[in-house]
C-alpha cells in the first residue's frame, strides 16, 4: 500500500509568521510529523519528515511524499533524506492547491479551531499550544466525515493500523 504524506508550511500568528511544517498520513488524516519555528528553511521540512519517519517507520519503497514546491521541500538536503529512506517524491502542480488538499483543510482546521483569535507570548508558547491542539484535540478527538466520523487515532486502531511497541522495527533511515 502506498501512503500520501502532504504537506504545508506555514500558519499566521497574531503578530508575526512562524512557519509550521505538518505531515499527515493522506488514508487517516493523522499529523504523524510536525515542527514550528521562525524560519522557512529546509531544517524546519527535515524535522518534521524525521518525526514522521520516527512514528511510522515506513518500509523502503512503501511511501509517497506530496508537497507543495516549496524550496524546502525542493532542497537537496530534504530530497536525499527521502532517497535515503526510499520514500518516493511527488510534488503540487504549479499554482494548484487541490493537490494538497488535505493539508489545506488541515491548516483551515487549525486556523479556526487554534490559531485564529490568539496571541502566543512566545515561539515556545506557540509550539506548546499548537502541539497540545495537534495531539490531544486533532489526533485524538476531532471527527471527520471521510472517517466515519473517527478522530484519526481511533480510525487507525480500529483498522489494526497501531504500530505494537513490543514488535521488532526496522532501523529508521536517518
Amino acid at each position: 500500500m502506498k501512503l500520501l504524506w502532504p504537506t504545508h508550511p506555514y500558519v499566521r500568528l497574531a503578530e508575526d509568521f512562524v512557519y509550521l511544517a505538518v505531515i499527515l498520513d493522506a488514508f487517516s488524516r493523522k499529523v504523524i510529523g510536525w515542527a514550528l519555528a521562525d524560519h522557512l528553511e529546509a531544517g524546519l521540512a527535515i524535522e518534521a519528515l524525521d518525526r514522521a519517519i520516527a512514528a511510522r517507520n515506513p518500509a523502503p519503497d512503501s511511501l509517497i511524499h506530496h508537497s507543495d514546491r516549496g524550496v524546502q521541500y525542493a532542497s537537496s538536503a530534504y530530497v536525499e533524506r527521502l532517497a535515503r529512506c526510499k520514500i518516493a517524491v511527488s510534488m503540487s502542480r504549479p499554482a494548484n492547491p487541490y493537490d494538497s488538499a488535505k493539508a489545506e483543510s488541515f491548516m483551515k482546521t487549525l486556523k479556526s479551531e487554534e490559531v485564529d483569535g490568539k496571541a502566543y507570548a512566545t515561539l515556545e508558547d506557540a509550539r506548546l499550544e499548537i502541539g497540545a491542539f495537534i495531539e490531544m484535540v486533532y489526533n485524538a478527538r476531532r471527527l471527520h466525515s471521510a472517517l466515519g466520523y473517527k478522530p484519526p487515532a481511533e480510525f487507525e486502531a480500529d483498522l489494526g493500523r497501531k504500530i505494537d511497541p513490543n514488535h521488532e522495527r526496522p532501523k529508521p533511515c536517518h
